[in-house]
């Protein structure tokens, strides 16, 4: 459910706008993103894990709210990103 130091750099590599970049709108999604799908992975083993569920939820949440501040901002980006990470909106 963590995500592992190389699979990390691989996604700010992708992501990021300039060379020092780890914090800007779409590196957060995309880190967001594979921490939700790893947790998508782990309720197909332990269903009954309500308390790491509650976690997911504030996940989306905080993707959801990243992602509606990219749309305001620059939809080019937004559209940009919905695409690499395979999200529908």
């Amino acid at each position: 459910m963590v995500l592992i130091k190389e699979d990390k750099a691989k996604i700010i590599d992708n992501f990021k706008i300039y060379a020092r970049d780890t914090g800007s709108a779409e590196v957060q999604i995309a880190i967001l993103t594979e921490r939700i799908n790893l947790l998508g992975e782990h309720f197909k083993l332990h269903k009954k894990d309500f308390h790491s569920r509650r976690g997911l939820l504030t996940l989306v949440g905080t993707r959801r709210r990243l992602l509606n501040y990219l749309k305001n901002k620059d939809a080019k980006k937004y559209e940009e990103v919905l695409g690499k990470l395979h999200l529908r909106k």
